[in-house]
């Protein structure tokens, strides 16, 4: 008997020269709709889904494939005896091909306009039912839903007369993975039209970009996936100019650099070390904002990442050029910044869409689980701002202080970070005490702390911090408060003149 197979595919990318390759050999192809239209206009002699099944398409291609005929030739057991008479009495043929792929459900939600219905309509149901069916009997029964396997599956065919078990097997989990996706994606698109914010139960998909050279060490796997939707201000379609590949790590601190400078409209720079930030400069241009990042902490700047929320130009390019970056990540280089930073072999340049998006969920893998939380996108402006003190802070104060608050939310708690004249000048990150973060950003500042305002991302449990401060002559603090010895605090930031604003908002990053 002639081997069979079922084509029917939405993605009709090499569908033509495949299924050629399964009639040369010899196979007999039953199609559907779209499919059988497309492979007859081309030559092809198929055979059309209702032949199979005595029953014609109805409800505009909803129900074609679900029937008897179909579903027996896909599970029947070969070898099984009872099957096989079963087959023979109601006249079932046994199907060992199946290529299909599925409706573009993910290609439908992505559009701006899409409508509810639309979406509905994108949910296919007889070709997942088929190649699961399908990858269930894959001992008997090949089963493919991606395109680049027709090359690989063809040559199986053609040397040996049928594909191979292991060859079969690892279809079958890709089938899995393939409906998994699918189910996962519809999952995801219904819960947020019901407004379920917290469902019982919550299934995530990716798609792979890269292999990566290793992790966070040279010992350690590591491979990126990104999100099947498109985030245009995202390291994972970020544009690669030029470079080496990115690693693991280039990956953490560009993702790092791009949520702190999404923060400012003004031209902004950000330079990351390790995934805090090192310097974070404004000004008037994108010169004068690197300038400022740099000279934030020109040491830790060494080997770093750059983020710029505007053109690098050619002034700009040549600064950068100066010093060894791992990556310099901006919306654009003109030419002649590409002309002086493509001279370094490895500097990776990327372009990336600088804007802020809509909020989503933050997912943090744990041992055993996923933490899920909503994006700390809270601001300045959100904040029920008061000022406890007698002094209030002045308009560069002001200034320095949303600096500070923009960019201490980023910081590993426990964070502390300095700025003065529009720029960082002191960063404490990741300490196990407050105190201990203020002490490693007033001494990296050292007398540039003079007249200089900070930012905390969590409240003061004592006054220590306000009097390290102090002593080091900065002038303004920003804090949530919210302490049961805030007093302290404030009795010490009046006895050294300070003005302190509580905002009632906590910035921990964890």
């Amino acid at each position: 008997m002639k081997k069979r197979a079922l084509v029917s595919v939405s993605d009709k990318t090499g569908i033509v020269e495949f299924v050629k390759g399964l009639i040369e050999a010899g196979v007999e192809v039953i199609s559907t709709g779209g499919t059988k239209k497309l492979l007859q206009e081309n030559g092809l002699n198929v055979i059309g889904i209702s032949e199979v099944t005595g029953f014609p398409e109805i409800m505009d291609g909803r129900v074609k494939t679900l029937h008897p005929n179909i579903h027996g030739g896909l599970l029947a057991v070969r070898d099984n005896e009872t099957h096989v008479a079963q087959m023979n009495e109601l006249g079932i043929q046994p199907i060992d091909f199946v290529v299909v792929n599925l409706y573009p459900f993910k290609q439908t939600i992505a559009k701006q306009d899409v409508t509810f219905e639309d979406a509905i309509e994108n949910i296919d149901i007889g070709g997942p039912t088929m190649i699961r069916s399908a990858a269930k009997n894959h001992e008997y029964v090949a089963v493919i839903v991606d395109p680049t396997d027709y090359s690989a599956v063809l040559t199986e065919l053609k040397e040996n007369g049928d594909v191979s078990k292991e060859a079969k097997r690892k279809l079958a989990a890709k089938v899995f993975r393939h409906t998994a996706a699918y189910d996962a994606l519809i999952s995801e698109y219904l819960t947020k039209q019901t407004g379920e914010e917290s469902p019982e139960t919550i299934t995530v998909t990716f798609e792979k970009k890269q292999d990566l050279r290793y992790g966070e060490n040279p010992h350690q796997k590591a491979t990126f996936y990104k999100s099947p939707f498109v985030a245009a201000s995202s390291i994972a379609y970020a544009k690669q100019l030029h470079g080496k590949e990115l690693s693991y790590n280039n990956i953490n601190d560009a993702d790092a650099a791009l949520s702190i400078v999404k923060e400012f409209e003004q031209p902004a720079v950000v330079a990351i070390k390790h995934m805090n930030p090192c310097g974070v400069g404004i000004g008037a241009d994108i010169h004068e904002a690197y300038q400022r990042a740099y000279e934030a902490d020109p040491v830790s700047i060494f080997g770093g990442i750059v983020a710029a929320n505007r053109e690098i130009d050619k002034v700009t390019a040549e600064k950068l050029h100066e010093i060894f970056l791992e990556i310099i990540i901006a919306p654009s280089f003109s030419q002649e910044a590409l002309d002086i930073l493509q001279s370094k072999k490895n500097l990776r340049l990327l372009t990336v869409d600088i804007a802020k998006e809509q909020a989503a969920n933050k997912m943090t893998s744990v041992q055993g689980g996923l933490l899920v939380q909503e994006e700390d996108t809270l601001s300045l402006e959100d904040a029920n701002i008061t000022i406890p003190t007698k002094r209030q802070p002045t308009e560069q104060e002001w200034e320095d202080l949303k600096l500070g608050w923009k960019v201490v939310k980023h910081v590993k708690s426990n964070a502390i970070v300095l700025t003065k004249d529009h720029m960082t000048i002191g960063v404490g990150a990741g300490q196990m005490n407050r105190v201990g973060a203020a002490n490693i950003a007033i001494a990296q500042a050292g007398e540039k702390a003079m007249g200089a305002s900070l930012a905390s991302d969590a409240f003061f449990p004592m006054d220590d911090t306000v009097e390290a401060a102090a002593k080091a002559g900065v002038t303004a603090i920003i804090q949530p408060g919210g302490s049961i010895r805030d007093e302290d605090s404030i009795k010490k930031a009046d006895e050294y003149g300070i003005a302190m604003v509580f905002t009632g908002v906590r910035h921990f990053k964890h």
